[in-house]
């Protein structure tokens, strides 16, 4: 079944594979089995992927947060080929590789303040989950037992183990899983476009640090044990904070003895322009941050957090008490996933995408914002290489409506169309294009995003709907 023909996969009997056995995430269960759903991907190239119809199309949304140098990378491909004949695995347990262990000295050295030690998961969820459980062995080690409780937002998106998803805030992942936890409280989301009507951002500010403060004094301090934050919530709906609220957090974290996880698995690795986005973009220093997508470029799976060491120094050498931190996974630091993210640092670094990015991003933000004029967008925002434009057919709602939702799949579907993948979340249509962009190709996503837009509105207009 998985036989080439000629230079092309047999893609007939690969969807009808997929369909009889093939069960994906987020799957719609009532067309479980059923053909027309998700496309199939043969082949892809720098931003560009083609589909099993032979459509070329521009990547909008980089995968999935994560194809930082773009498609068919050849410097990437050798570095999994030649350590895969090299040395596959070793067993992390009681043995550590060369890939590893230079993988994480790399981190350690552009990560910020004295973020010094890297603990390598599989991929974004574990990463938050380690990170969460090295905040209960911590606790527990410091004889505090009751300080367990995890403050998060709203709209925050975490992972799918059932820690992070229990600390993510997104109502849409919640139906019909079990992921109340008694020691996970939510706040309100940061979301400047949908705050209280009339109130200034400055305001609104003050009222999610109250917030915060309150929640902490509530819980009371000795039973917080961390605040889990994305810097943007991303999945969220690209939410960024009002200029000045992780560091105000960060104090009241300061204050009580509060672990501050910066959930870097969506803006690290230069998708903010930097490294990570937490003290260059959002000016703060956190504990603890957690990464995956970026580090690899989407080539193989791979995650992690980095750690303060001075937060280590109180549960490690003379402070230890005999402890061992036991989590891990059979993969955590495979050598062959740490030499695709060496390479992938390397292309980094010799091609200047950190710097491409902040000198192109300001472009990208600036054509996104054009689209925010249009009538059908009620808002258009973003940073760096991440944007959304968000859909609102009724000013006077509150809250994004049902019919705001289905506009933006049909705009979704003529972009898919026009050649262009846009990442539609909710009544958004969201953009985080691989690094390596160029003025160009932003011309040409925005005009297929953009005409997409209007024939949506003037669709709507035609229908009598809007």
């Amino acid at each position: 079944m998985y036989a080439e023909t000629g230079s092309q996969w047999n893609v007939a009997e690969l969807e009808d594979a997929a369909h009889r056995h093939l069960i994906s995430p987020a799957e719609e269960m009532s067309k479980l089995g059923t053909s027309g759903g998700r496309p199939l991907f043969t082949s892809a190239d720098g931003i560009y992927i083609r589909d099993s119809h032979g459509r070329t199309l521009i990547d909008g949304p980089g995968g999935m947060w994560c194809t930082q140098v773009g498609y068919n990378s050849q410097p990437i491909a050798d570095a999994i080929a030649a350590q895969a004949l090299r040395i596959c695995y070793n067993s992390p347990w009681y043995s550590i590789n060369g890939p590893a262990s230079e993988l994480a000295r790399r981190i350690a050295a552009f990560a910020p303040g004295d973020l010094d030690h890297v603990f390598f998961t599989t991929g974004g969820s574990s990463a938050v989950d380690s990170a969460l459980r090295f905040m209960q062995f911590y606790n527990n080690v410091l004889g505090r037992p009751d300080k367990k409780a995890i403050i998060c937002r709203i709209d925050g998106y975490h992972g799918s183990t059932h820690l992070t998803a229990a600390c993510s805030g997104r109502a849409g992942n919640r139906p019909n899983f079990d992921l109340a936890l008694d020691n996970v409280s939510f706040i309100s989301a940061p979301n400047v476009f949908r705050r209280p009507r009339g109130m200034s951002e400055e305001a609104f500010l003050d009222m999610l640090v109250a917030e915060f403060e309150e929640r902490v004094e509530t819980l009371g301090p000795e039973n917080v044990g961390a605040f889990l934050a994305e810097p943007l919530l991303a999945s969220g709906g690209i939410l960024i904070p009002p200029k000045g609220y992780h560091r105000r957090i960060l104090e009241i974290c300061r204050r009580h003895d509060i672990l501050y996880i910066s959930d870097e698995v969506v803006t690290g690795f230069g998708r903010c322009g930097h490294w990570f986005a937490s003290e260059e973009v959002f000016d703060i220093v956190p504990d603890i941050i957690t990464f995956a997508k970026g580090v690899t470029s989407g080539y193989v799976p791979l995650g992690g957090f980095v750690i303060s060491d001075a937060v280590l120094a109180r549960v490690s050498g003379e402070n230890a008490r005999g402890s061992f931190y036991t989590n891990g996974y059979t993969y955590s630091g495979h050598p062959v996933s740490c030499a695709a993210a060496l390479a992938n640092i390397d292309i980094i670094e010799e091609k200047g995408l950190l710097a491409h990015v902040r000198e192109i991003a300001p472009y990208f933000q600036e054509e996104i914002r054009k689209l925010g004029e249009l009538p059908l967008i009620g808002d258009a925002r973003g940073t760096g290489l991440v944007a959304c434009v968000e859909c609102v057919t009724d000013p006077d709602a509150e809250e994004a409506t049902d019919f705001d939702k289905e506009v933006a799949l049909r705009v979704d579907r003529y972009c898919y169309e026009g050649g262009l993948i846009v990442r539609p979340i909710g009544s958004m249509c969201v953009l985080s294009p691989a690094l390596i962009i160029t003025r160009e190709q932003i011309d040409d996503m925005m005009a297929i995003l953009r005409g997409s837009i209007v024939r949506v509105q003037d669709e709507l207009k035609a229908e009598g709907r809007w």
